[in-house]
């Protein structure tokens, strides 16, 4: 597949339905290395432009077959895999990541957009059910009653600054969307706009190799506050997809909440993703426990949801002997770059909050300057961790807490304290099921993903993944950002009663095979 002529067309330009468009001004990105690039601004009226031509082209999208669709899928991730190499220099310098972690994630992003087309190849997503009429029954026949689940519409992407691929503008929102029948507008990050950009051109290129209607996908870089107010106050904008701070996926799904029509909001916010160490557990293998530990909580700067920024442990010499181990293997993790500069100045003011709470007292104190971050770690006694909620809020980096509790039910007592996480996880062994067992009923009502002698960090892409949970994980517990059940956010339910055969989708008439349908959805 030649790519070179293709590679660099945006040209720090807006996507708009098939069209590479100028802004009223420019803004400068801020690369971890190399020079600023001039990208665009985005405005209201660019939102405008690029919702509308999605409606306007909802219909004949919404009615492709799902082998089409799925064929659209797949020649998204060919091209962004034909811009292999320009993808991980650009984002190299945007973002400061190593070319190894931005080829995984190169891997998982096309991964996740073949997954979603063999999933609607075969067509389980769809929820088919059929009651046939029953004409004879007493004292009421009943009617013939046919449920499909169909596109919602035209839906609204936040790129995440942390994943400039998986969670950006092909990443999951996207993939899923797309998969279930919706146009997707998508807002890129300021802190990516040149990664963004070059994935744009290879979801372009396969939009003009399949035939696909322009208006299915458009990108509108940088842009103040104002851009993402538009987005998702639009009323042709039918569902929200999010990942980020918890301030700001709040004040969107407020308005959200707040228009005339309301539409859903699917935000992943923060999350702790506390760890318990459970007492036989801790004893038999803390050290090498405590080696996971740093090395989850350490991996690419502490930059990930699923951070487990909390270990919860039993008070003793175990403890001691893990909290050492602990600030050891986080001692030899040198400075790493952070994404952006606004993140490493968040982490150092999460990192002052946590050191000056009532009772923390610090295990490896290092100085995190400029852009770059250092590992923290720092311990509390369960009763003044307790007393101070703002110490189970999520510090975005490699800052650990050790939450030393004295006995089994001040562990279930923060256990229940604690809000919505998208994981928690307990390391334990046989003799500790007892204690299991107290923790386990409270755990499945505040997380999304319950891991047994594991770490959080690596998101598996797969049928049964939940990637979310109970507020402020995210603010809807019965959808997940990862895995298949994502396109779930993009459907819904559509029961048809008596209706006509010939007037019925495709994939709801009596005489469709199970297998994919060879020509339109209707």
């Amino acid at each position: 597949m030649d790519v070179t002529q293709a590679a660099g067309e945006g040209r720090g330009r807006h996507l708009v339905a098939g069209e590479w468009l100028e802004g009223e001004s420019t803004f400068l990105s801020a690369p971890a290395s190399g020079e600023p690039r001039p990208y665009a601004v985005g405005s209201p009226a660019l939102v405008d432009r690029a919702v509308r031509a999605a409606e306007a082209d909802f219909v004949a999208y919404a009615g492709l077959s799902r082998e089409a669709r799925a064929a659209f899928l797949d020649r998204i991730a060919a091209e962004i895999e034909a811009r292999g190499d320009a993808i991980t220099r650009i984002a190299q310098e945007e973002t400061g990541l190593p070319a190894a972690r931005l080829e995984g994630e190169r891997g998982r992003t096309a991964g996740q957009l073949r997954l979603f087309a063999t999933h609607i190849r075969a067509g389980d997503y769809l929820d088919r059910r059929h009651d046939p009429a029953l004409p004879d029954r007493k004292p009421q026949p009943r009617p013939d009653l046919r449920l499909i689940q169909l596109p919602v519409g035209p839906v609204a992407v936040f790129g995440a600054s942390n994943f400039p691929l998986a969670f950006s503008v092909a990443g999951g929102d996207t993939a899923s969307a797309l998969a279930a029948g919706c146009p997707v507008v998508v807002k890129g990050h300021s802190a990516h706009p040149g990664t963004g950009e070059v994935v744009a051109e290879a979801v372009l290129a396969a939009i003009r190799a399949c035939g696909v209607p322009p208006g299915v996908f458009s990108l509108v870089q940088g842009g103040d506050r104002s851009v993402g107010e538009a987005l998702v106050t639009h009323p042709l904008i039918r569902a929200v997809g999010f990942t980020g701070s918890l301030r700001g996926g709040r004040a969107l799904f407020d308005l959200c909440a707040s228009r005339p029509e309301p539409i859903p909001f699917f935000g992943e916010l923060g999350s702790v993703n506390p760890v318990f160490l459970l007492p036989a557990a801790l004893a038999l293998r803390g050290g090498a426990i405590a080696e996971g530990w740093a090395a989850s909580l350490a991996l690419g700067a502490g930059q990930f949801c699923t951070n487990p920024g909390l270990a919860i442990v039993l008070d003793g010499l175990p403890a001691d002997r893990f909290a050492a181990a602990a600030a050891e293997a986080l001692g030899r993790v040198g400075p790493q770059t952070m994404l952006t500069e606004g993140i490493a100045a968040a982490y150092r003011e999460g990192a002052s909050r946590v050191a000056s709470a009532e009772g923390v007292r610090p295990l490896l104190q290092t100085v995190p300057e400029g852009r770059n971050a250092t590992p923290l770690l720092y311990e509390v006694e369960g009763e003044r961790f307790l007393a101070q909620p703002g110490l189970a809020e999520e510090v975005f980096g490699p800052l650990g807490l050790l939450v030393r509790v004295r006995d089994a039910d001040e562990m279930v007592r923060v256990a229940d304290a604690m809000q919505g996480q998208l994981t928690a996880t307990l390391h334990l062994e046989p003799a500790d099921l007892d204690l299991a067992r107290r923790l386990t009923p409270l755990l499945v009502r505040r997380v999304g993903r319950l891991i047994a002698n594991g770490f959080p960090t690596g998101v598996e892409v797969a049928d049964a993944m939940v990637h979310g949970g109970p507020y402020p994980a995210s603010t809807n517990f019965g959808a997940t950002s990862v895995g298949t059940l994502a396109i779930r956010r993009w459907l819904r339910p559509v029961c048809f009663q008596d209706w006509p055969e010939a007037l019925l989708p495709t994939d709801l008439r009596s005489e469709t095979p199970p297998g994919p349908p060879g020509g339109a959805a209707w």
